[in-house]
């Protein structure tokens, strides 16, 4: 029997998904307790449809995150950071200060978890780090850390 599954179901698929499952199991188990329903005409259509949409919303989603790499691929930031005389700083880099940075000059928005960095930024200089925009689409860019 083909159901639509309403919830998350351990070795029988994710949300949303479109399964086969024993008629017994649907009947007996997954139906009463709302975690599927069944793939009538009008709720399979309306399945369909949905996925559209979906698949329409995750390719703007990658159209704009490709867009937004192609602006920041490249790009240098600064951050002005109090540091020592040898050129050591007083703490260190993180990417909350990469992420305002990139607010302040880029005007873009940017999650600090997103962020990665292959190194702790503890002295003055150039380092690289990339921005994960969207699964599978990242921006390189370079870190410039000068004194103050």
């Amino acid at each position: 029997m083909k159901v639509i599954l309403r919830e998350d179901v351990k070795k029988l698929g994710k949300k949303g998904e479109l399964v086969d499952a024993s008629d017994g199991y649907a009947r007996n188990f997954l139906i009463p307790r709302g975690l599927a329903e069944e793939a009538t005409a009008p709720r399979l259509q309306e399945w369909k449809q949905k996925q559209r949409s979906l698949e329409a919303k995750e390719s703007r989603l990658k159209q704009n995150a490709d867009e937004i790499r192609k602006h920041l691929q490249g790009k240098q930031v600064k951050v002005k950071v109090s540091c020592g005389e040898t050129g050591k700083l007083f703490g260190s880099v993180t990417s909350l200060h990469v992420a305002e940075a990139i607010k302040e000059q880029m005007k873009f928005d940017v999650a600090r978890k997103d962020i990665k960095m292959a190194e702790v930024i503890k002295n003055t200089g150039l380092y690289p780090f990339t921005i994960k925009l969207y699964s599978g689409i990242e921006a390189k860019m370079t870190l410039t850390v000068e004194g103050e």
